[in-house]
């Protein structure tokens, strides 16, 4: 059964290496997945301004979550991916906030489904 969310642990970021319970699921993301760009902080504001570059959102969209709702409900992208390896700060009830917005554009019409990919504990070690 399919999902909107799948989260993927990458057991060693510097050399590539996927743990292999995750391996099934890192060759399921499609190759036509779209990366959304974060850089070391993960926020509201840098997860609008990503998903809108990312999504090409229209010029009429507010920077702001129903906004985001909605123009990416408008929007044809079915999949995108989500690199979590070089962030440094995560704002977690904006995090939260992103992925309620994906899980319920999914249950409403079906799409998008996010990837969501992050160095597993042991990576950092």
């Amino acid at each position: 059964m399919s999902q909107a969310i799948y989260y993927i642990k990458k057991n060693d970021v510097n050399q590539n290496a996927i743990a292999q319970k995750d391996e099934a699921l890192i060759h399921r993301i499609p190759q036509h997945a779209i990366n959304i760009p974060i850089g070391d902080v993960l926020d509201k504001e840098t997860l609008l301004k990503s998903l809108a570059t990312a999504a090409n959102f229209p010029s009429y969209f507010a920077h702001n979550w129903d906004s985001a709702w909605d123009c990416l409900t408008d929007s044809d992208i079915t999949d995108f991916t989500l690199y979590l390896n070089a962030v440094e700060k995560i704002n977690s009830e904006d995090f939260n906030v992103f992925k309620r917005l994906i899980e319920d554009a999914y249950k409403d019409f079906g799409k998008p489904q996010l990837w969501i990919i992050e160095a597993s504990d042991d990576a950092y070690a």
